[in-house]
């Protein structure tokens, strides 16, 4: 049975390469396939205890079994953590929530171009969210700590970021649904950085249109914190000589009320 692995972040960096085809047994479940990885490949069988995964764009368990074709991606820690409160673009998501993975800066432009529209007549609040890069390190990934180690005392260049941007989107989307049906609010536009992002740059902006403000504030927050737990987004701290990758293993849906 034919395969095609995916591999991001660490794995990526560690293989030199976006993804790899693998022939497994028939009605082999993707913990089988992992293991005839981890024995092709010794270098990843390390990463086991922090690994996710992901069959055709959607986060599987490793009992699942999987089908002749299948994509099977392996998802490393994700930029934000569990436990925390590429050159194209997808463009701009039509409608309501409005989605976008970009290289491009979220600058002043951006964020006007995103309020347009955002804010109905009804709507009396508009609260906003932008994460920027700071020069002081994150908590790094399972597996990197000895590299973090290593950088100890040092600032932080700049970030990287690289994303599997087809599920990425439609975790976004998904959390925009969930925001509809906690607060009944649909106005909402996040835009994520891909590629390099500067210290001072802004990596992520969120905003949400609410008739009251309590509202808009509980939505962007949950908008946030579900991103960086869920999304299949990783990012790099970037040194004058190295990298660290951070995170923690990522959700696989919204965490119980």
């Amino acid at each position: 049975m034919h395969l095609t692995v995916r591999l991001f972040a660490l794995q990526r960096q560690q293989l030199g390469r976006r993804s790899l085809d693998l022939e497994v047994a028939a009605g082999s479940t993707i913990e089988a396939a992992w293991e005839a990885l981890a024995a092709a490949y010794p270098v990843l069988g390390p990463a086991r205890s922090s690994m996710r995964f992901a069959r055709n764009g959607v986060y599987a368990e490793p009992t699942e079994v999987l089908a002749e074709g299948d994509e099977l991606a392996l998802l490393p820690p994700v930029a934000g953590g569990a436990d925390e409160d590429g050159a194209e673009r997808t463009g701009m998501t039509a409608g309501w929530p409005r989605i976008e993975l970009s290289e491009d800066p979220i600058d002043d432009g951006v964020l006007t171009q995103l309020r347009a529209g955002l804010a109905g007549d009804a709507d009396g609040a508009l609260v906003e969210f932008v994460g920027r890069t700071r020069i002081t390190p994150g908590t790094p990934a399972p597996g990197q700590e000895d590299e973090a180690a290593r950088h100890a005392g040092e600032e932080v260049q700049g970030l990287d970021y690289e994303a599997y941007e087809a599920m990425a989107v439609d975790v976004l989307q998904a959390i925009g649904a969930e925001i509809e049906a906690r607060w009944g609010l649909r106005r909402l536009a996040i835009r994520h950085r891909l590629g390099p992002v500067g210290v001072g740059e802004a990596s992520v902006a969120i905003l949400v249109a609410a008739p009251h403000r309590a509202a808009a504030f509980e939505a962007c927050r949950y908008a946030i914190d579900e991103l960086k737990a869920r999304a299949p987004i990783w990012k790099s701290e970037r040194f004058a000589d190295g990298s660290v990758w951070l995170g923690a293993p990522p959700r696989h849906g919204p965490r119980d009320p």
